[in-house]
């Protein structure tokens, strides 16, 4: 069982995919650093606000004796904003990448002509032969 595993867990494919996981994973953190340090303030240069912080409050909420904010109910679509600019950041690239190891790829070359069969050669001998 253990060399049916070690069979399983080495194949090619399996192996790449882990690769491209991690490198996926290490590329959405350099994209979130992106977004959220140089996207995010650009465009919460816009609405004159911490981009991120930006929500829409449906109940307010009230203040505690501790000078905190409590019971406030709020939509946070600044959050959401700046996740969405990152799937799309993140599906772009890897579009780009996909799209470059295509091009890399040899198309395969069309099968080469077998030419006329033994049989049409022998009857092209037997015509010129008759000639």
């Amino acid at each position: 069982m253990l060399k049916e595993f070690k069979e399983f867990a080495m194949k090619g494919n399996l192996v790449d995919i882990a690769v491209g996981f991690v490198m996926g994973a290490a590329f959405n953190k350099v994209v979130s650093s992106f977004t959220g340090g140089i996207v995010s303030p650009l465009i919460g240069l816009l609405f004159d606000a911490n981009f991120n912080e930006l929500k829409y409050i449906i109940k307010p909420g009230e203040m505690n004796d501790a000078g905190e904010k409590v019971g406030e109910v709020a939509i946070l679509y600044g959050e959401f904003l700046t996740n969405l600019i990152d799937f799309i950041i993140v599906a772009f690239v890897m579009f780009l990448i996909v799209k470059g190891v295509n091009k890399m790829k040899k198309p395969e070359a069309p099968p080469a002509d077998p030419g006329p069969s033994e049989i049409d050669l022998l009857k092209e001998i037997r015509d010129s032969l008759k000639k």
